[in-house]
């Protein structure tokens, strides 16, 4: 053993480093992987959070609808978002494949799916702008249809990166337990 403040111990040269043990490479994979998904969940917080202020503020009417506009219809399924995040959150302390299966499911259902459909229902309007210049709805004077395109094409890249990260997990998690399960 070396010591800070003394001679190195008798015997060694120092190359005797290759027999210790190592962390395998599925759980510094996991580790990896689980920060990378839980920044991911953070920024659809921020994206959640936005979508959700933006539909009380309307419906509750607390400032005029030309500053903040009404919620186009695909907002409303997308607030459902949050549920895939909680699996996947909880799916992290200890490894649970369930939860994060479901997370992966109903990301497709409750993320993509409503974020699909916000492309095709805002689609018309978009055209609008970009053939004739007109805008209906406002968000802090931007023309809301540009701001929530910008919000989809964001929202798309964190749950395709979640669901491609989460899948990789599993795969990681998979490979420890059939590893667990031949010894």
């Amino acid at each position: 053993m070396a010591s800070r403040a003394g001679p190195r111990a008798t015997g060694t040269d120092g190359s005797d480093f290759r027999h210790r043990e190592k962390v395998a490479s599925h759980y510094q994979m996991s580790v990896t992987l689980k920060s990378e998904i839980k920044k991911l969940i953070i920024a659809h917080l921020v994206i959640w959070t936005l979508l959700a202020l933006q539909v009380i503020v309307s419906h509750l009417k607390l400032v005029s609808h030309d500053l903040i506009a009404m919620p186009y219809q695909w907002e409303y399924p997308y607030l459902l978002s949050i549920i895939p995040s909680i699996f996947g959150f909880v799916s992290f302390p200890r490894n649970n494949i369930s939860y994060l299966v479901l997370s992966m499911i109903s990301a497709g259902l409750f993320s993509i799916a409503p974020i699909i459909y916000g492309s095709m229902e805002m689609f018309p309007m978009a055209q609008q702008l970009y053939r004739h210049g007109k805008a209906y709805r406002f968000i802090f004077g931007f023309s809301a249809v540009s701001v929530m395109y910008l919000v989809l094409v964001i929202a798309v890249q964190v749950h395709g990166w979640q669901i491609y990260y989460s899948k990789k997990l599993l795969d990681s998690w998979f490979t420890s337990t059939q590893e667990k399960k031949k010894k």
